[in-house]
């Protein structure tokens, strides 16, 4: 080959160039046009165009336009004239749910680099995998059916189609098909390769009119029906041709394959965009006229009709569109498309003037902007106005709808069920986020599927508080959650202590009225409908968590109960302790669980020593207190000598005077009413002290001497505080009933006053004075 010139375009990001075979004695040489650009450091021949031997297509002239750079001219000897015009466009994997959808191709001359972003993300030009054709690559089509949106078309230089698919029928690695960056000496690759399934050469215009246009056929489209689109040039100027091609049965000893034309549709101006919905099946053809028209191709005679609106006006955009998709916003079917000018339309709407790139994902409407920011809209339930009022203002900072992205991030693909989005930097690198919209939109469809695990795995390495966990879905006609339902499926698929304790510890411990994550994730409503939950106790979680894991299997959670426990509000300490006291008892050497020992170095990560100190002393396990106090900075002189002073005393006694040193009066009453009435001087004078006559009363018979001295001491401190009806009921039940008579003449209540009196046997005249004395006051 040689090279005739060399010419960069207006922007010096494409380089053309103009090659000739070196010339052979009475023949005329094949004249070649190559398109090279470059990323990364690597240069990529994207488009290769071959005109052939024919004198008449020898080319005379290439200039590149001066106003539109990706416009180039060509004037051949013939007279003919061509010009091509160029705009970047990304090929991936088509649909939601294929595992492949999220592959993504990139056309390096005669080779196709292929990364499958849900495994790995590879910046080009390393890849995944590549695939080597025989001749240079100018166009990859994936299938547009969800479930093979892996299964790719590649039609190259020579307008040969070439059908590589995914299967599990094929074993054998196919020899066209190699490892890129994830392969590796020693290492067996998880990614699944394709294989090339079929090669089919296209018949369709292989006169000398379509010799001499090279990329005659273009926008090649692989429908679902495994039958293909391409658009070729009409017979006059301005005009172009919509073949549906589909395939001959295989004549045996050949070699390639061949496509029927099905039909041709001739289209009344220039087609410069063709996309197929993989979600709605429809097919759109963009117009050089800003025309929009509709290819019913699933009909029994296929035809082109203008996309109307659900008004039935026509749709046309104000300007031509580089990039156009298909979406269905608020049930309504609409196509979307992106000026090279950052201008967005929504059927014949401008909605935004700052998109850099957009992409569509299940409901939702992924852009970035001038701004430097990565926005994400639901679609399922929003207006058009909405929509637009969403893309023209900027959101706050902290919206779910916004994140930050490095300046010039376009987007590549979005990862279907994943929260993945990869960007690409103008400089060729790739980076990815995940955007907080798409995130809890996965997490809660996961979470409606009870698939814990991959919910809990995604927000622990995402940062997203675990708190939604318990917080999702509510029953709205009950007071409770769907997730207290389902925790030994919780328990079961998490399968870690370790991540059952993180769980713990991130739960809110305080009781809301409406949940925590409302305020922290506000939902992207679904179905219109934001639920806010009834009031919320997280002791009520613990219990149920903690139940199951008793039931199931103690000894492995016994790490989990105590964190159960320790977090419950108000904190149960002492219980946790009681649970290591049993582990060292009942804990056997054919039993795998932790020791004691180690559920108590554990514990002491949770609370503090010194308060883990004072709760085990209310366990009167001594043993315990002292394996508490060993892990503590206390220094044995200070707990030892009281200690031994503690074990000697009488166990009641005893656990009083534990008791009484932690302020648990009312444990440390019930201790001191044990220990017989020589303690009851000392048991009166904490009554008074802490002023716990009512628990004090409980813990004697009325007819007891005790009883009648706590009364008569509750009466006096009632009396005290001016509360003297009450004293009374308390002087009369205790049978001290002049102390009775006092304090209701004191409250003013004559009848019992006058019963008292009754009950003291005064005479008549005696009730008399009593009578006169109350009706002088």
């Amino acid at each position: 080959l040689q090279v005739n010139e060399l010419l960069w375009n207006a922007d010096s990001t494409i380089l053309a160039i103009w090659l000739e075979d070196l010339k052979v004695e009475n023949s005329t040489p094949n004249t070649y046009v190559q398109l090279w650009t470059t990323g990364n450091y690597h240069w990529y021949l994207k488009q290769s165009l071959h005109f052939g031997s024919l004198e008449e297509n020898q080319l005379v002239s290439l200039l590149w336009d001066q106003e539109k750079p990706y416009r180039l001219h060509v004037l051949c000897q013939g007279w003919q004239y061509l010009f091509y015009d160029w705009h970047w466009t990304t090929d991936h994997g088509m649909g939601d749910n294929s595992q492949h959808a999220a592959n993504v191709a990139v056309i390096d001359g005669d080779k196709v680099l292929v990364t499958v972003f849900e495994h790995a993300v590879i910046p080009p030009p390393m890849c995944t995998y590549e695939i080597q054709l025989q001749q240079a690559v100018n166009q990859v089509a994936f299938h547009t059916d969800p479930k093979r949106g892996g299964d790719m078309a590649i039609l190259d230089a020579d307008n040969k189609i070439s059908v590589y698919r995914y299967g599990e029928t094929v074993t054998v690695n196919d020899p066209t098909v190699r490892f890129g960056a994830v392969g590796g000496s020693g290492f067996k690759a998880a990614v699944e390769t394709p294989y090339l399934d079929k090669t089919y050469r296209v018949d369709v215009g292989s006169n000398n009119n379509e010799a001499m246009n090279p990329l005659g056929l273009r926008f090649l489209t692989w429908l679902p029906d495994d039958s293909f689109l391409v658009v070729g040039q009409g017979q006059h100027v301005g005009q172009s041709v919509l073949h549906h091609l589909t395939a001959v049965p295989h004549v045996a000893g050949t070699e390639e394959e061949h496509l029927k034309l099905r039909l041709s549709v001739p289209v009344d101006g220039e087609v410069i965009s063709l996309y197929c919905s993989p979600v709605t099946k429809t097919v759109a053809l963009q117009l050089a006229n800003k025309q929009i028209l509709k290819y019913l191709w699933g009909a029994s005679t296929p035809v082109l009709e203008p996309w109307r609106t659900s008004n039935g006006s026509a749709v046309q955009f104000p300007h031509p569109c580089m990039q156009t998709s298909i979406t269905r916003i608020s049930g309504e079917e609409m196509i979307l498309g992106l000026t090279d000018r950052c201008r967005f339309f929504i059927n014949d709407i401008e909605v935004a003037s700052n998109i850099t790139s957009f992409a569509t994902y299940n409901e939702f409407l992924l852009v970035t902007t001038n701004s430097h920011t990565c926005q994400c809209f639901c679609l399922k339930n929003t207006s058009m106005k909405a929509l637009q009022a969403g893309l023209s203002s900027a959101a706050a900072p902290n919206s779910e709808t916004l994140r930050k992205v490095e300046r010039g991030s376009r987007i590549i693909t979005v990862v279907p069920q994943d929260t993945k989005v990869v960007l690409q930097m103008p400089r060729g690198n790739l980076e990815t986020v995940h955007h907080r919209a798409l995130v809890l939109a996965q997490i809660r469809k996961w979470l409606d599927r009870l698939m814990f695990r991959e919910a809990f795995q995604c927000m622990r390495k995402l940062r997203i508080n675990l708190n939604l966990l318990y917080d999702h879905n509510p029953q709205a006609s009950m007071p409770h959650y769907v997730f207290l339902e389902n925790t030994e499926t919780f328990i079961r698929q998490i399968d870690s202590v370790n991540y059952i304790n993180l769980f713990f510890t991130e739960l809110n411990r305080s009781i809301f009225n409406f949940d925590l994550t409302v305020n922290i994730y506000l939902e992207i409503k679904v179905n219109g409908l934001i639920f806010r939950n009834p009031l919320r106790s997280e002791s009520q979680c613990f219990c149920h968590l903690t139940f199951s894991c008793t039931a199931s299997v103690f000894f492995r959670y016994c790490l989990s109960i105590l964190t159960a426990h320790v977090k419950k509000s108000p904190p149960e300490l002492e219980i946790a302790l009681q649970k290591v006291h049993d582990l060292r008892e009942n804990i056997t050497p054919d039993v795998k669980a932790v020791s004691a020992e180690e559920a108590l170095k554990y514990l002491l990560f949770l609370v503090d020593v010194n308060e883990l100190y004072e709760y085990s002393l209310g366990t009167y396990d001594f043993d315990l207190v002292i394996m508490v106090a060993e892990k503590s900075q206390k220094d044995p002189k200070e707990y030892l000598p009281f200690l031994n002073t503690l074990r000697k005393m009488e166990t009641n006694y005893q656990r009083y005077t534990i008791d009484r040193h932690l302020k648990r009066y009312t444990k440390a009453l019930g201790h001191l009413s044990k220990c017989g009435p020589e303690h009851f001087s000392e048991f009166l004078n904490l009554v008074k002290d802490q002023n716990q006559y009512c628990e004090a009363l409980k813990l004697y018979p009325s007819s007891t001497q005790e009883y009648k001295d706590i009364s008569d001491a509750y009466g006096e401190y009632l009396i005290q505080k001016q509360l003297y009806e009450q004293a009374a009921l308390i002087f009369a039940r205790a049978g001290i009933f002049l102390k009775a008579l006092d304090a209701f003449q004191n409250s003013g209540n004559w009848q019992q006053a006058l019963c008292m009196a009754s009950r003291l046997g005064y005479t008549k005249d005696q009730l008399s004075s009593v009578a006169r004395s109350m009706a002088g006051r």
